[in-house]
């Protein structure tokens, strides 16, 4: 097959926000409208990966496809290995891109964009994307993730670094990263049996544990940044965006 599996890990462990993924937005739950989102990016196969029958429930009843996975994974990329054992056991897609289920006013483009990064440099393993950011507060605001990269290109970074810290110093851009990664399939395999790296725990940022172990992370610049659901004024918001037509 040699194309693309969209993975959208989804669990129901929000503390800021109970219930996210079923969260209502127009009659429609939040997790419908990502997936629906990632359908719309024309890739091929996308599939919800979850230990909630709930989830599964809503996504199978919009058309979709739901993969359950067991409910103790500390993280995403995890839960999205687990989902591919089942959904590709033949290793027939070469990339796994992981897009996050509290994102439902990402753009169809940006996914794209992040496989994009992926196909274009064979060395790449993994790939992401990332915006300038042009507001000062976010600069200096450890949620804001900065990704710290070279220019390899038009729009494209190779990534030396992400951190919460302000960084790089001097004059130039600083990059808000957008956790969306496209994976080969040997680089998923290969960073899901790598061990937690020093500095991983250190920024919490699960990304470092593949750079700490020398895997090539390219990233392409976008000019918008979708808005992560996290709390209940987020997801008013989401709301506001997505009035219906």
């Amino acid at each position: 097959m040699g194309g693309a599996l969209i993975v959208i890990p989804s669990r129901m462990a929000s503390t800021r926000l109970p219930g996210k993924p079923l969260a209502d937005i127009h009659g429609v739950p939040m997790i419908v409208h990502v997936w629906r989102r990632a359908m719309e990016a024309d890739l091929g196969r996308v599939v919800v990966a979850t230990d909630s029958d709930e989830i599964a429930a809503a996504i199978r009843a919009a058309g979709g496809e739901a993969q359950m996975t067991r409910p103790d994974h500390q993280n995403g990329t995890d839960r999205i290995f687990e989902a591919i054992q089942s959904l590709d056991p033949a290793r027939e897609f070469r990339s796994i891109v992981n897009v996050q289920g509290d994102l439902p006013t990402i753009e169809p483009r940006l996914i794209r964009t992040c496989l994009d990064v992926l196909t274009a440099e064979p060395a790449a393993d993994i790939a992401t994307i990332a915006c300038e950011i042009v507001v000062a507060e976010e600069r200096t605001n450890p949620n804001v993730v900065k990704a710290v990269g070279t220019p390899i290109g038009p729009n494209r970074l190779r990534a030396l670094y992400f951190t919460r810290a302000t960084a790089p110093s001097g004059e130039g851009p600083l990059y808000h990263h957008i956790g969306m990664y496209a994976y080969t399939r040997d680089a998923l395999e290969r960073f899901v049996a790598l061990p937690p790296a020093p500095l991983e725990q250190r920024e919490r940022l699960e990304q470092l544990r593949a750079l700490e172990a020398g895997m090539r992370i390219d990233v392409g610049l976008v000019d918008t940044v979708p808005l992560g659901v996290d709390t209940p004024a987020d997801l008013e918001r989401a709301r506001r965006l997505l009035v219906p037509a």
